[in-house]
């Protein structure tokens, strides 16, 4: 797959299938675009082409409220890597590019900037300033550019249907499993492994306090988690725990990660944890000696669910 961080730095060398979209989640919804994208481009031996966007647009357009991503830039380009996309373009957005009619728009950065031949959209896509353009702009547009234009229905599963905003709802209030089922993968928190208060080692139970890089990374509602954990290559099984550690009066909000059958010194080093199952809430102890047996409790829990989880 080719990344062009800008659509001036794009170059197709066939005729372009293209989709747009913050595709943020790269979820079951967004992958149902995308194989018609690829199934399209195959069909006319032309290249896939997914043009996205970053920051987020609501990052720019609504830059007091809080927007929180479901993947940073490294997580979207693997994903989108794995499902065989041609080309990934990701333009820059501005308070200026988002006062591109949907003229504009069309002449500019598909016809011009893309030069699409075929544009397949999700359902009730929107483009262009105050998100004028519709489905219906696009197919008059059509013909006078030489190129066509699909619209891929809703995508549902389970009768709920499939959007980003759903799944960040869901991870909020700690349903992993159901963001998961949405996503068609465990969610993912990557980061640098700090020195923290060290109180799970004097417990027994030590833990790498993750910070995560990116401001805009969603981090899952508080609470207890099985979790994978990816190290240096390898994979091991993990409790974490999200949130303000109550119990020992804690006032920063946290994401530590009790590994096991693992003693490395990992300081300074990455880790990406899967999230598989919420366990329990956040909870305040009497004292240690409390959330040393719950902690206990929990771990087995955890690995029963990791155990069961494996076998799938």
């Amino acid at each position: 797959m080719q990344v062009s961080h800008n659509i001036s730095d794009f170059s197709p060398n066939k005729d372009t299938v293209v989709t747009i979209g913050t595709f943020d989640g790269v979820h079951l919804g967004h992958r149902r675009v995308i194989e018609q994208v690829k199934a399209t481009a195959a069909k006319i031996d032309g290249e896939s082409v997914l043009l996205t966007f970053f920051p987020h647009p609501r990052m720019v357009l609504f830059p007091d409220a809080q927007q929180l991503l479901l993947n940073n830039q490294d997580e979207k380009i693997a994903l989108l890597r794995n499902l065989g996309i041609d080309h990934l373009v990701i333009h820059p957005f501005t308070r200026e590019f988002s006062m591109l009619s949907s003229a504009e728009f069309i002449e500019k950065i598909l016809v011009k900037g893309l030069r699409t031949k075929r544009l397949v959209i999700g359902y009730d896509h929107h483009f262009g300033k105050d998100r004028e353009g519709s489905f219906d702009n696009l197919k008059k547009s059509g013909p006078q550019f030489g190129f066509e234009v699909e619209e891929i229905p809703a995508h549902e599963t389970d009768h709920i249907k499939v959007s980003s905003t759903r799944i960040r709802e869901a991870l909020n209030s700690g349903k992993v499993d159901v963001a998961n089922n949405l996503l068609g993968y465990d969610y993912r928190l990557t980061g640098t492994v700090v020195k923290g208060q060290q109180l799970g080692r004097k417990l027994g139970y030590p833990t790498a306090n993750i910070i995560s890089p990116e401001p805009y990374k969603l981090i899952p509602g508080n609470g207890v988690y099985a979790v994978n954990v990816y190290s240096a290559g390898r994979k091991f099984g993990g409790m974490m725990n999200i949130g303000v550690r109550p119990t020992v009066n804690g006032l920063d909000r946290t994401s530590e990660v009790n590994i096991f059958d693992f003693n490395a010194d990992i300081y300074g080093e990455t880790l990406t944890v899967e999230f598989v199952k919420w366990v329990r809430g956040e909870k305040k102890f009497a004292g240690l000696d409390e959330l040393k047996s719950q902690l206990a409790a929990d771990k087995i829990v955890v690995e029963d669910i990791l155990n069961e989880t494996a076998d799938k």
